[in-house]
């Protein structure tokens, strides 16, 4: 995880700013969309859609934007998206879950299937990883937000299941079910989080050596690349020196 939130912030440095930020706003509105579809068109009602506006907001997504797509929604102005969930192995034997938003299973599925095959790695039946990773609910603070010990006593009181805290910020992880509530209580004392969604989060990281990590890298972007494509979770480990030169 910590590997792939690196090259992610990489890339976004190498590649165009206006193009990468355009791609984002598209896949933050089609969660909002599906969110104010499934429940009241309400961030106060709506708890899924109240994760969805403010993961918009951590992207400094404009307001008019947000409030297009949730009008949107309530309109019925919209197409109707299936939530998928993709998973297959890379190269090194490295686990991936992908969540997609798609208007055509078939499509998606294939493209999806392509960039594994290109990879090196192949797509597999839904389960086939899954067990390998938590599904849990995580809420990140800048580390300015508050105290170690302030945030520690915060989260534990509002029900959250684990606190790390370092010089980059604060993780707070929550079970599926306490994410809104947590999230909610948090931010009555320390304001907005940077973020706070459902995550896939590995029980163990996998080392791979530079030529594998290369390849997974390259499957990673091209996933995240596809406009259907929301979220992409992997179980490995790159050196510092492959990190390095790709943010060369």
């Amino acid at each position: 995880m910590a590997g792939h939130s690196q090259f992610k912030n990489i890339m976004h440095k190498k590649g165009k700013q206006d193009a990468i930020r355009s791609k984002i706003f598209s896949k933050l509105a089609r969660e909002i969309t599906v969110a104010a579809k499934m429940g009241m068109p309400d961030p106060a009602m709506n708890p899924r859609l109240r994760l969805a506006v403010l993961a918009a907001r951590a992207e400094n997504m404009p307001k008019d934007n947000i409030e297009r797509a949730i009008k949107k929604a309530a309109g019925g102005d919209t197409e109707n998206y299936d939530e998928v969930r993709y998973e297959g192995y890379a190269p090194g034997g490295v686990a991936v879950i992908i969540e997609a938003l798609t208007d055509n299973r078939n499509r998606t599925a294939g493209e999806v299937r392509s960039y594994f095959t290109k990879a090196g790695g192949a797509l597999a039946e839904t389960g086939a990883v899954s067990f390998m990773f938590d599904h849990v609910g995580l809420i990140q603070y800048d580390a300015k937000a508050a105290s170690e010990d302030a945030m520690m006593e915060a989260a534990i009181e509002a029900g959250a299941d684990d606190v790390a805290s370092d010089e980059d910020g604060h993780e707070i992880t929550t079970s599926l079910e306490g994410l809104a509530e947590v999230t909610k209580a948090l931010e009555a004392k320390f304001g907005e989080p940077t973020s706070s969604k459902l995550v896939w989060k590995p029980q163990n990281n996998i080392a791979v050596d530079d030529e594998a990590g290369e390849k997974i890298l390259k499957l990673i972007n091209a996933l995240e690349d596809n406009d259907d494509v929301q979220n992409v979770y992997a179980n490995f480990e790159i050196s510092d020196a492959l990190m390095a030169k790709l943010g060369g």
